[in-house]
């Protein structure tokens, strides 16, 4: 392949590396009810609760999920605007989210 010597790279430092914009996720729309599942899936027989349809954003989740474990004296963590409690006592978790002005319903097993 020949080169052609009156072409040549052009370089711009003006922008530099244009990286596409991150999406923001959008929690998902509930039915307005609180629901809490008991999971045992994948974690060697551990159970923990899962709350989920709580319509809150990232932030609201943590805050939330941080009260509840310290309420509860348990660990857990926030995954896709679920919160999963390491615990058992379902009917716990549905008193102090019904403090908070939740609707909540136990589902599952």
């Amino acid at each position: 392949m020949k080169k052609d010597s009156n072409v040549s790279l052009v370089y711009s430092t003006d922008i530099g590396r244009i990286s596409p914009e991150k999406e923001t996720a959008q929690a998902p729309a509930g039915d307005g009810i609180v629901r809490i599942h008991k999971d045992s899936k994948g974690r060697k027989g551990k159970g923990v609760s899962v709350i989920k349809g709580l319509g809150l954003n990232d932030k609201e989740l943590k805050a939330l999920a941080q009260k509840l474990k310290k309420q509860c004296g348990c660990g857990g963590t926030v995954k896709e605007f679920n919160i999963e409690v390491q615990t058992d006592n379902r009917e716990q978790l549905k008193t102090l989210l019904e403090k908070l002005n939740y609707k909540v319903k136990l589902a599952g097993g």
